[in-house]
C-alpha cells in the first residue's frame, strides 16, 4: 500500500503531486520509518531539490553529509537520548508526563541520515545581501532543508529533524570543520504512513495557532495572546 495513494515509496517513478497537498502532508517523522532502502535516483532528486534552494548572494552555503554507517548513527542516538534526559529533568507534572510519551528521534530506524551544515565563508567576503543581516546565510540553509523536506514528502518518504544534540558533539562525530556550523540532523526514509496530525499536537504538547492569530495588517498588533 502506498502512502496516500501516491507512487510507491522510494521508487524511481517521478512523482506528480500538488504542492499544497505536499505541504499539508509533510510531517516530522519519528516512529513510522520502515528502514527500507531509498533508490539512488530518488535520493539524488531529493538532494537536488535541496541544492536548488535560493540563497543570499547565490552563496549556496550548505553541505549535506549523508550518514549510513550504523556505528555513527548509534553514537549520535546515544547522545540524543542523553540530551533528551537533560530536557526531561527540567519538566514536572503534566508537562513531564506528556513529554515522556513523545519520541524525539528515528536515527536508527530510518534508511539513512543527512546532516546539513552552514559555511559562512562560502562566497565570502562579498556575500551580496548579507551585509545588514548576518543570519541571511543561515536562513538560506533552512530554505534548502525545507526544499529537501517537501521533495521527500512528494517522493513518499518521511523526514525527521532531530534537534536534541550539541553542535560540538556533531562537529566531532562527522569531522565538520570548526568554522562550519551543523544546522540539522535529518532522518530520511520510506514510512508506513504519514500521520494526519503532527506528533506534538496529537500528544497534547501544543496546538497549531489559527492563521488569524499570526497575520497582522500594516503593523504588528499587541492586543492578543498566543
Amino acid at each position: 500500500m502506498t502512502t496516500a495513494g501516491r507512487s510507491p515509496r522510494g521508487t524511481s517513478e517521478a512523482p506528480s503531486t500538488d504542492l499544497y497537498d505536499v505541504m499539508n502532508r509533510r510531517r516530522d517523522v519519528r516512529s513510522e520509518f520502515t528502514g527500507e532502502e531509498i533508490a539512488p535516483d530518488v535520493l539524488r532528486r531529493v538532494l537536488t531539490a535541496a541544492h536548488s534552494a535560493p540563497s543570499v548572494g547565490l552563496s549556496q552555503p550548505w553541505d549535506f553529509v549523508v550518514v549510513r554507517n550504523d556505528s555513527t548513527r548509534r553514537a549520535f542516538r546515544e547522545h540524543v537520548l542523553a540530551e533528551r534526559s537533560v530536557f526531561a529533568a527540567q519538566l514536572s507534572g503534566e508537562r513531564a508526563e506528556t513529554f515522556s510519551k513523545i519520541k524525539v528521534e528515528g536515527v536508527v530506524e530510518s534508511s539513512l541520515c543527512i546532516a546539513v551544515t552552514y559555511d559562512p565563508e562560502r562566497g565570502a567576503p562579498e556575500v551580496l545581501g548579507r551585509h545588514a543581516i548576518a543570519d541571511a546565510g543561515l536562513y538560506s540553509v533552512c530554505l534548502a532543508i525545507q526544499n529537501l523536506w517537501l521533495a521527500a514528502t512528494a517522493e513518499g518518504l518521511g523526514v525527521g529533524w532531530v534537534s536534541f544534540y550539541r553542535e560540538d558533539f556533531l562537529r566531532r562525530l562527522l569531522d565538520i570543520p570548526s568554522g562550519v556550523r551543523p544546522v540539522a540532523w535529518l532522518c530520511l526514509g520510506p514510512v508506513r504512513s504519514l500521520a494526519d496530525t503532527p506528533d506534538l499536537e496529537r500528544h497534547g504538547w501544543r496546538k497549531r495557532l489559527q492563521l488569524e492569530d499570526v497575520v497582522h495588517d500594516e503593523k504588528y498588533r499587541h492586543d492578543f495572546s498566543r
